[in-house]
C-alpha cells in the first residue's frame, strides 16, 4: 500500500468524523432545550467537525495553495465561533431567555 493510498484512506475517515460530528451538532441544536445547551452544541462540535473535515481535505488534496487556504479557514472558524457564542449567550441573557436558576455563577449579575 502506497503512501497516497494511507492519506486518502486517513482524509476519507477524517471527513467522515467530521459530518458524523456535524450531524451531531445539528441534531444537538434540534434536540436540547434552551439557549445554553444550543449555543454549546453550536460551537464545540461544530468546529470540531469543521476541523476534521479540514484535515480530511488537507490530507486528500496536498496542493500547497490549496493548504493555505484551508489554514485560513480553520484560523478564521476558530476565531469566529467563541465570539459568536459569547454574543449569543449575552443577548439571550440579556433578553431573559436564560433560566438563572439554572446558572452555577451569574456573572452578570450585577451589570
Amino acid at each position: 500500500m502506497s503512501v497516497a493510498a494511507v492519506t486518502d484512506w486517513a482524509g476519507g475517515v477524517l471527513l467522515l468524523a467530521g459530518a458524523v460530528l456535524g450531524l451531531v451538532a445539528g441534531i444537538g441544536l434540534v434536540r436540547f432545550p434552551d439557549v445554553l445547551d444550543r449555543m454549546h452544541t453550536a460551537t464545540k462540535p461544530q468546529v470540531l467537525g469543521v476541523l476534521l473535515l479540514l484535515a480530511g481535505l488537507a490530507l486528500r488534496l496536498r496542493t500547497p495553495s490549496d493548504l493555505g487556504m484551508l489554514v485560513l479557514v480553520a484560523i478564521f472558524q476558530l476565531s469566529t465561533a467563541p465570539v459568536a457564542a459569547q454574543m449569543i449567550g449575552r443577548a439571550a441573557y440579556r433578553s431573559g431567555r436564560v433560566d438563572r436558576s439554572l446558572l452555577d455563577v451569574d456573572e452578570l449579575a450585577g451589570r
